[in-house]
């Protein structure tokens, strides 16, 4: 499960939480992981979120925008979080795994904000998670999402930057593709998973 968050600061006990966007990949009959599907909210700052200008300049997020239609903490982990356990229901898994760019960036959020919501019964693991970071800079020498995404051939829209939405379905392609190339050169086989 790819996710990406958008946030207004970098501390995840203190800054809000402003996007989430989750990307269902799935393994297709060939073996091939393929993205298969993109959950996403527009987040409420929860009460006393800390709103650091700088951030807020980088994702260009008005948190009171009314055609935001932002839900509370809570309602937005809860809907991610049912659908990530149907997939995983339907898999046989029983822990998803976060894969992100600064994947734990992405897990401190999210795990962050289950706490404070007091959601239950977290899908992801607590803190095991693929970060393609790591990935891109082995498999195509760039740690930049963006420049990653160019070296690999893939596209990318600066002017569509820093939405959860946008940037989980670039990374979406970009672990899908560096999976799948490692697979090809006989990295693993469906079989071994």
């Amino acid at each position: 499960m790819i996710v990406d968050v958008e946030t207004g600061g970098v501390n995840a006990q203190t800054d809000a939480l402003l996007e989430i966007a989750a990307v269902i990949v799935r393994m297709d009959w060939q073996g091939e992981l393929r993205p298969a599907g993109t959950l996403a909210h527009h987040v409420e700052p929860f009460p006393g979120a800390r709103l650091d200008p700088a951030s807020m300049a980088v994702n260009g997020i008005d948190p009171g925008h009314p055609f935001r239609f932002a839900v509370a903490e809570r309602e937005a982990l809860e809907g991610v979080f049912q659908e990530v356990r149907r997939e995983l229901r339907e898999t046989g898994c029983t822990r998803a795994v976060l894969v992100g760019h600064n994947s734990f960036f992405d897990l401190a959020f999210l795990n962050a904000a289950a706490a404070r919501a007091k959601v239950k019964r977290n899908p992801f693991h607590p803190f095991s998670s693929f970060d393609t970071v790591s990935l891109a800079g082995l498999a195509f020498g760039q740690t930049v999402l963006a420049r990653a995404l160019q070296a690999a051939g893939l596209h990318w829209d600066e002017r569509e930057a820093h939405s959860a939405i946008y940037d989980a379905e670039r990374t979406a392609e970009l672990f899908c593709l560096i999976v799948n190339r490692w697979k090809s050169l006989g990295g693993w086989t469906p079989a071994d998973g």
